[in-house]
């Protein structure tokens, strides 16, 4: 064992300062270190101080957020002033463009009626889509009539917010889709677009079943839904209440709490855990309860006054806890028929205050009993409805809107909403409009619009909602990266705790492979910053507190297969006029420093024009959106213009705030004449024929702080075994808005003047990676003070790097040049590991890129517990039981119901282990195997006996690890664990509004009052007389 101990040092010996020599040669460290220090003494470093960096973020996202809202109010004015000046003409015909119908012709070539021609124009603003950006059209839900006299009225009145979207436009080039949701169903949108049917011939889409529209167009909301479950309601009226409840549910938010009980005899709650209270209607909550709904059948008789004193009772009690909306509270009742007006009830638990509207669907065709039901939505402040079929409901559950809408028409407030980001993929031009990542993020801002007309004030008439997308990238543009460091990230989450936007809200890893919560809409900051068990961090930002919190923190990198251990420092502070709070982690360290160097303008552009030379496309040095002929400039191309004064429009002091950051300009200047002369020494290495005569080493690369990039080519761009290496395919590699590259980032963590080597993974299950990246990191001075300046590195091929380390394990201290062993030694397997534990280098290439614990499983499970390596858990899926396979292009969702104690593990080296030994007791031998750090580098050579094995430790792998094992405990433990999810509520901040009742309120309006003929007791005949009165 001695000589093997002996051996194998030598080799790691031999192949780290071999490697090392290949990698810091190539990738021209040393030198760029050296130029580094020879500015040391010109360059002031500066500490980060995090709170005063993330209020100065915080005004910016103010100011942006305020000019979206602005624009939106524009709208607001426009279309009430143009209701107000309207008449309805029931006759009026029109011809306005019908977004499905437009530039369609018919058989004999003439133009169909609604749809008439459309100039369509590809524009690079909206991702090339071709729109119109002129004018506005018109889509209509497929199950209502185009040519009803009240759209053709509302789209004629409407037709003026054409001129006020392109007028937003042009003040603010970088808005997006504007658009106007009609409480009639239509839906105008700027610019015009085509919108395209499903293949059914049908477009389901309505724009008041949109998170936008109900939060501006309502107050929040308590809710109860009473379904009858009797046995009159078998077959199609079952079928039909079912799908009632589900279109209600869809009109409920994260403001608003529900519950729904069944009833027949009996109470049956659709989710029993829930006996008694309200849960949050999220979109977690909604699909469980969706779920449950097949659950329900027909039979016996519906006792509904036992239902409505449960409704009631548990309104009251769920009301003085102080949870929910403490708002509007209704109950929804969905029956085929009431044989009582239950006064006796309502004159208990409501009269004569009616805090509690009554809302009734009588399902099916039958109007034996509807008297009683419109009497009861009457006497209440709500609304009767009957639904005969399943294509009558949407519109039906949508007349409820109007109702809870009406105290905040007659009191005229037009909050302003945001939403939490959400990707709302039944837009066409969401389907379209997406970047390589797939379907865009986005926060809505929205406005109600009501009538001002003095004659339907105590109506409370909405007329709709207007609003405009924000993508969440718009949002990164005024965070400036640089500023954060390497591992540091800005976040921004809504009153209700969930995202807007973080840097692990990001698309799927994998398909099927739920390493991230694919919904993207109501994800808890709880669920990514998962480390901060007691939610401190997430309750001091929904509170929109001040201040600063810290924790050591596990962030997965590389597809979610290896971790980076840092402790991160938290600040954040509320964004003044929205429901959001910003946070900013910088990580301890050299994350918490900045340096500014100082060189002339004209030393900075003469470096920055090499044609090798790139800047970080999606930071933003300049803004190029501003102006529509700016929008094809390169960043680079804007700062060259910006800085010769070639474009006016850069330098133009009106737009001096939101044009170019000067600071970072100055830093990227700086940067450049720095590392300038890398490329004379990468060219003179190229030309050297005698260097890198087998190619292994293909491509050089570095990047600093300020996002700038140089790459060199040894071989000939055809020639590259990784083709998408540094390009935009290969996200990770490269600098996004909000991450450093990989290699970056991990190169920042080795110790300084040591590389970080490792293989690209593939999205596939077995790793076809035929390359090996090595980095290193440039610190400006020699402590942990020190910001990191830049970090550069090589790509060479893995048939070279292996090559190499086979050379080097043949080697032997012998005088004679006679080894005792070596690693073509039959007796011994020779493997190279990284720091994660991943195969570099194995006798069986096809083991290259595993885990080394899936083929030696007894070595690496002797490893963990010598505490050579650490298990980590990298994520938790913290009770997210309700996920959806929306992957980057999918428009379909699929549910599915995912264990709650479910580990992700990770693996990391023990940095002060250099050499270990050790033995392993198998059934029959001892297996015994040497692991050595290989210097200056994240490797290490491990060598195994052959000869024993060790078939009963099974191997160790990545897998997700249920932790339990009986499955009937764990069915039982998951449903109590379930339970308890669903009734946590974790802290929320209620808006700041809420408009439940008005005094004003014209409670007549109520769905059929006018045939009202239920006869209420003589002796509540005064007491109904004072309610209808008030």
């Amino acid at each position: 064992m001695w000589g093997l101990h002996v051996g194998v040092k030598l080799w790691a010996s031999a192949f780290g300062g071999e490697i090392k020599s290949i990698a810091a040669k190539y990738s021209g460290s040393q030198l760029l270190q050296k130029k580094y220090k020879e500015y040391e003494k010109e360059v002031a470093i500066e500490e980060i101080d995090g709170l005063q960096l993330v209020k100065k973020l915080a005004k910016n996202m103010e100011e942006m957020f305020h000019k979206k809202s602005e624009a939106v109010r524009r709208l607001v004015e426009a279309a009430e002033d143009a209701y107000l000046k309207h008449e309805f003409d029931a006759d009026l015909q029109y011809e306005y463009f019908n977004a499905v119908l437009i530039n369609e012709r018919d058989e004999e070539g003439n133009y169909l009626e609604l749809g008439k021609e459309f100039i369509l124009v590809p524009n690079d603003h909206f991702n090339n889509l071709p729109v119109n950006i002129s004018l506005s059209d018109v889509q209509v839900p497929t199950n209502m009539y185009n040519k009803d006299p009240a759209i053709v009225n509302g789209v004629y009145w409407s037709e003026s917010l054409n001129k006020v979207f392109v007028d937003n436009f042009d003040r603010d080039p970088s808005l997006i889709w504007q658009y106007f949701g009609s409480a009639k169903g239509f839906f105008r949108q700027y610019p015009g677009i085509k919108w395209e049917p499903d293949e059914n011939g049908v477009i389901a889409f309505d724009c008041r079943n949109r998170k936008w529209y109900i939060q501006a167009a309502t107050s929040p909301k308590d809710v109860v839904i009473l379904v009858d479950v009797s046995g009159s309601m078998k077959g199609l009226r079952l079928t039909i209440a079912k799908q009632t409840v589900s279109s209600i549910l869809d009109t409920l938010g994260d403001d608003d709490f529900f519950n729904i009980i069944a009833y027949n005899e009996e109470l049956h709650y659709v989710e029993p855990c829930l006996n008694g209270t309200l849960v949050q209607a999220d979109r977690a909550n909604k699909e469980h309860f969706r779920e449950h709904l097949d659950k329900l059948f027909a039979k016996g008789i519906g006792m509904l006054d036992i239902a409505l004193n449960e409704a009631f009772n548990m309104l009251s009690e769920f009301n003085h806890t102080g949870q929910g909306s403490i708002c509007s509270q209704a109950i929804m009742l969905i029956t085929d028929g009431a044989v009582d007006t239950y006064d006796t009830i309502f004159a208990k638990y409501n009269w004569p205050d009616r805090k509690v509207r009554i809302f009734t669907y009588l399902i099916g065709r039958e109007a034996a009993f509807a008297d009683n039901l419109k009497w009861m939505a009457c006497a209440n402040k709500g609304f009767f409805t009957q639904i005969s079929t399943l294509a009558d409901v949407q519109e039906n559950v949508m007349e409820y809107l109007h109702v809870l809408s009406r105290p905040k028409v007659i009191d005229q407030e037009h909050d302003v909403v945001w939403t939490e980001a959400y990707i709302d993929s039944t837009l066409p031009q969401a389907q379209k409009l997406a970047d390589d990542q797939g379907l865009v993020l986005m926060t809505t801002v929205a406005m109600p619009v009501f009538s001002k007309q003095n004659e339907t004030r105590s109506k409370g008439i909405l007329l709709g909602v207007v609003g405009t997308d924000v993508p969440v990238k718009e949002l990164l543009k005024t965070i400036p990266k640089y500023k954060l460091g390497i591992h540091g990230y800005a976040f921004a989450i809504t009153n209700n705790g969930y995202i807007l936007t973080h840097p692990e809200l990001r698309p799927l890893y994998e398909e099927g492979k739920k390493r991230r919560k694919p919904n993207y809409s109501s994800v808890d900051l709880s669920e990514v910053e998962w480390e901060d068990r007691d939610d401190v961090l997430r309750n001091a930002m929904v509170n929109r507190k001040t201040g600063k919190f810290s924790m050591e923190v596990k962030k997965t990198v590389d597809k979610g297969k290896r971790v980076l251990v840092m402790t991160n420092d938290y600040y954040y502070t509320d964004i003044k006029g929205t429901p959001f709070s910003l946070g900013v982690a910088l990580s301890r360290g050299h994350g918490k420093y900045f340096f500014r160097g100082n060189v002339t303008v004209e030393e900075g552009l003469h470096d920055l024009e090499h044609p090798d030379v790139s800047l970080a496309d999606e930071w933003s040095y300049c803004n190029t959106d501003l102006h529509p002929e700016h929008r094809q400039m390169t960043q680079l191309e804007a700062i060259k213009r910006y800085l010769t004064g070639k474009e006016p429009l850069l330098q133009c002091k009106y737009f001096v705030k939101y044009t170019c950051d000067k600071e970072l300009i100055q830093e990227v200047l700086f940067d450049a004449v720095v590392s300038a002369p890398i490329e004379a020494y990468w060219t003179s290495l190229a030309l050297n024929k005698s260097e890198n005569s087998d190619k292994g080493v293909e491509v050089a690369f570095l990047g600093t702080r300020t996002g700038l990039s140089r790459i060199n080519l040894f071989v000939g761009p055809e020639q590259l075994t990784n083709q998408d290496f540094l390009t935009a395919e290969d996200k990770e590699n490269i600098f996004n808005a909000d991450h450093f590259p990989l290699w970056y980032r991990r190169a920042a963590e080795q110790i300084p003047g040591s590389f970080v080597y490792s293989i690209p993974f593939s999205t596939e299950t077995a790793n076809k990676s035929n390359v090996v990246t090595a980095s290193t990191a440039i610190q400006l001075l020699d402590d942990r003070k020190s910001p990191v300046v830049a970090a550069v590195g090589i790509q060479m091929k893995l048939e070279f790097f292996q090559r190499k380390f086979w050379t080097a394990s043949r080697q032997c201290a012998s005088l004679d040049g006679r080894c005792a062993i070596s690693c073509d030694d039959e007796a011994i397997n020779c493997y190279l590991i990284d720091n994660n534990g991943f195969i570099l280098v194995s006798e069986d290439y096809r083991q290259t890129g595993y885990f080394f614990g899936e083929v030696e499983g007894a070595v690496m499970n002797k490893l963990l517990t010598m505490g050579s390596f650490k298990r980590f858990l990298v994520e938790f899926n913290l009770c997210s039981w309700w996920h959806s396979d929306l992957t980057a292009k999918a428009q379909r969702l699929k549910q599915t119901l995912e264990p709650c104690d479910t580990e992700y593990p990770a693996f990391v080296s023990e940095r002060t282990i250099k050499e270990t030994t050790g033995n392993i007791a198998c059934d029959d031998c001892f297996k015994s195997f040497v692991i050595q750090q290989i210097p200056s580098s994240n490797l290490f050579m491990v060598v195994v006996d052959n000869e024993c094995f060790c078939d009963s430790v099974p191997p160790i792998t990545m897998a997700p690890i249920e932790i339990r094992t009986s499955l009937l405990n764990y069915l039982v433990h998951n449903e109590s664990l379930k339970c308890e999810r669903l009734k946590s509520q974790k802290i929320r901040r209620r808006p700041e509004s809420c408009h439940g009742f008005h005094p004003e309120e014209n409670a007549r309006e109520c769905g059929g009052v006018s045939g009202l003929s239920a006869k209420p007791p003589l002796v509540l005949l005064p007491l109904l007389l004072t309610i209808f009165s008030r």
